[in-house]
């Protein structure tokens, strides 16, 4: 949340409210509710680290409310966050490592973890089809794009759950022969 926090306070100052607003405005239903714990956490962290700055504005017949605005150091790391590209766990997935070692502990079978996975990834993308329904038709939207995107993702899994299969098969067909 940090980055988006930045983002957000680089648009125009705010408050927590107005972040949380701002944000679920933003992902609308693809990204889960914010906790108002989380995001007054992160900014007081913003704030211990100089990135952001706060300022109590007076308010009628209410209490004063907190709002936070980028510091020159905040915009920077902002830019500087953005202008790195983003790298995956590519090769760190959870997954196949419970594949690899149910094979050498036969404590699993492997063709069941991959067909136990193979439907939670189904779900998932029967899940999105339906957020995507419920979205709306615009798909210039961030919401669709951020569906879309995981999409792509999941078919991609799927695909390569498939070239498991094939290369335990294989594996498999090899040490029968022997």
């Amino acid at each position: 949340m940090r980055y988006a926090f930045l983002a957000l306070l680089a648009k125009a100052p705010a408050h927590g409210y107005e972040l949380k607003q701002a944000f679920e405005e933003t992902f609308g239903d693809v990204w889960p509710p914010l906790n108002f714990g989380q995001i007054y956490t992160t900014l007081q962290r913003l704030e211990r680290d100089a990135l952001v700055q706060s300022h109590e504005v007076p308010q009628d017949h209410r209490r004063d409310k907190k709002v936070y605005e980028l510091t020159p150091a905040g915009h920077a790391e902002l830019r500087n966050w953005l202008a790195e590209p983003t790298t995956g766990p590519w090769l760190k997935d959870e997954f196949f490592m419970k594949l690899v070692m149910a094979g050498l502990t036969d404590a699993a079978d492997q063709a069941a973890l991959i067909e136990r996975q193979r439907r939670v990834y189904t779900q998932a993308l029967h899940d999105l089809n339906t957020m995507a329904a419920r979205s709306g038709s615009n798909p210039d939207a961030i919401p669709a794009l951020l569906i879309e995107g995981a999409a792509l993702h999941l078919q991609a899994d799927l695909k390569w759950l498939e070239l498991c299969e094939e290369a335990l098969a294989d594996h498999r067909g090899k040490y029968k022969r022997s």
